[in-house]
C-alpha cells in the first residue's frame, strides 16, 4: 500500500464507476492541464506533434491527453530547448496533459547502438551516431524538463521471447531503478521543481511470477500509477490478455493503469474489461497514414482499387469532418496521387473513431450496460459489413 506519508499525487485519480460482471472501470485523473476521463486513447505525439494532424483538430476530436516520446525530444530538439519555450505544452500549442514515456522502450529497438549498464544505458544516436546516456535520474530530469503532467519510471523492456533468467535479471534491474527515479523525483521537488506525477512500469517479460514479484515491489512504493509494459511486442494476442488480466488484480484500485502500447480495438475492449484504463499506440496512425484505417465494421483499405468509384464515406457511422464530407473515392485518390490530405483525413477518422469508441465504452461503464455494449460493438466490428 502507498505510505500514509506519500505527499499529494500531482495527478490524483478518482473511480467513478465500474463494471460488476467485469473489471472494467470509469474515472477522472486530474492534472495540471485539466481533467482526462477514462478509459482513455492517448494519440501518439512521438516529437511533439502527432503526425499530419494539428492540436485544434485533436482538441475537436475531443482528445484530451497526448503521448510525447522522451527518447526522441531529448535528442532533438533538447528538454532544456523546451523548457525556454515554457515546457512542451507551450511549445507544441496544446492546453491540455501530456504524458512521456520513459525512452526505455527506445532502449530495446536500438540493441546494436546500446550498452545497459546498472548505472542507466549508454547509447548512440539513431541520427547521427553521437554518444548519449539515460539512467533513472536523467529520464526523470528530462521528463520534468520536459513540463510533462504525467512521466514513466525508466525501465528495462526486453526482447521477446525471453528467457527466465533474462526476464528476471530485467525485472529487477527495472524495480532498482524505479526505486532511484522515486528518489530522484523526491530531490528535484525539495529543490523547487515542479514535477509531474511518475508511474512505475511492470515488467518480467511473459513469465507471470516475476510480473506479479515485480508489480508487490511497485505497489509497495509511492507511485501515483502504474503500468504495464513489456507486452504486444511479440507474444500471442491470448498471452498478453491473460498477463493483463493478472497484473491488474494486483494493484491498487485507486491508482490509474496504464497498458503501454496497444490500440486496436478489439484489444482496447478485452484489456478495459480487465481493469486497465489508459493506452497508446502508434498503429492506429501510423497505418491510417498509409491508407488503412479503422471503422466500425473492421478495417478499412481505403487505397485499394476496389474503392475507386465508391461514393460512401470511410463509415456511415462517424460523424468526423473526413466522413461528413468526403467519399471513399475521393480519398483514395488522394493516396494515389500522393497528396498529403489523404493521410491527415485518414489518420483524423481513425482517431476519431478510437477517441468516441472510448467514450461510448466509458458511458457504458458507468450506465451499467457493459457488457451488452461490448457484444454489440464486437459483433458489427467483426461483421465486415459494407468494407466490400
Amino acid at each position: 500500500m502507498t505510505p500514509t506519508n506519500a505527499p499529494p499525487s500531482p495527478a490524483p485519480f478518482r473511480l467513478v464507476a465500474t463494471d460488476p460482471a467485469s473489471g472494467a472501470r470509469a474515472g477522472v485523473l486530474a492534472t495540471r492541464h485539466g481533467a482526462v476521463r477514462t478509459p482513455v486513447f492517448m494519440p501518439v505525439g512521438t516529437q511533439a506533434t502527432v503526425k499530419t494532424l494539428s492540436p485544434h483538430e485533436l482538441e475537436e476530436l475531443g482528445c484530451e491527453i497526448l503521448l510525447a516520446n522522451t527518447y526522441h525530444l531529448m535528442l532533438r530538439p533538447g528538454a532544456a530547448r523546451v523548457r525556454e519555450m515554457g515546457g512542451v505544452q507551450a511549445f507544441m500549442g496544446w492546453d491540455r496533459a501530456v504524458l512521456s514515456d520513459s525512452g526505455g522502450f527506445q532502449v530495446l529497438s536500438l540493441a546494436n547502438l546500446r550498452k545497459i549498464r546498472e548505472e542507466g544505458v549508454a547509447f548512440r544516436s539513431h541520427l547521427d551516431g553521437s554518444l548519449h546516456e539515460l539512467s533513472p535520474e536523467s529520464a526523470i530530469e528530462i521528463q520534468t524538463a520536459l513540463g510533462v503532467d504525467i512521466m514513466m519510471s525508466f525501465d528495462e523492456c526486453l526482447h521477446w521471447p525471453a528467457t527466465e533468467d533474462e526476464a528476471r535479471s530485467s525485472m529487477e534491474r527495472t524495480v532498482r531503478w524505479a526505486r532511484r527515479g522515486l528518489v530522484h523525483r523526491d530531490r528535484l521537488a525539495e529543490a523547487g521543481e515542479s514535477v509531474p506525477a511518475l508511474f512505475g512500469i511492470v515488467q518480467g517479460g511473459t513469465h507471470a511470477p516475476l510480473r506479479a514479484a515485480c508489480a508487490g515491489e511497485l505497489v509497495a512504493e509511492p507511485f501515483d500509477g502504474y503500468s504495464l509494459g513489456g507486452l504486444w511486442v511479440g507474444e500471442p494476442a491470448e498471452t498478453g490478455h491473460a498477463l493483463v488480466a493478472a497484473d491488474t488484480a494486483l494493484l491498487p484500485a485507486d491508482k490509474p493503469r496504464y497498458l503501454m502500447g496497444v490500440g486496436t480495438p478489439l484489444d482496447l475492449v478485452e484489456a478495459v474489461s480487465h481493469g486497465v484504463d489508459m493506452f497508446d499506440c502508434v498503429l492506429p496512425t501510423r497505418n491510417a497514414r498509409k491508407g488503412t484505417v479503422l471503422t466500425s465494421r473492421g478495417r478499412l483499405v481505403v487505397k485499394n482499387a476496389m474503392y475507386a468509384k465508391d461514393p460512401r464515406p470511410l463509415d456511415p457511422d462517424c460523424g468526423c469532418y473526413a466522413c461528413r464530407r468526403f467519399s471513399r473515392a475521393y480519398i483514395r485518390h488522394l493516396f494515389a496521387v500522393g497528396e498529403i490530405l489523404g493521410m491527415r483525413l485518414a489518420s483524423l477518422h481513425s482517431l476519431a473513431f478510437l477517441l468516441g469508441m472510448m467514450r461510448s465504452m466509458r458511458a457504458a461503464i458507468e450506465g451499467g450496460t457493459f457488457a451488452a455494449w461490448r457484444r454489440a460493438f464486437e459483433e458489427k466490428f467483426r461483421s465486415g459489413e459494407g468494407l466490400a
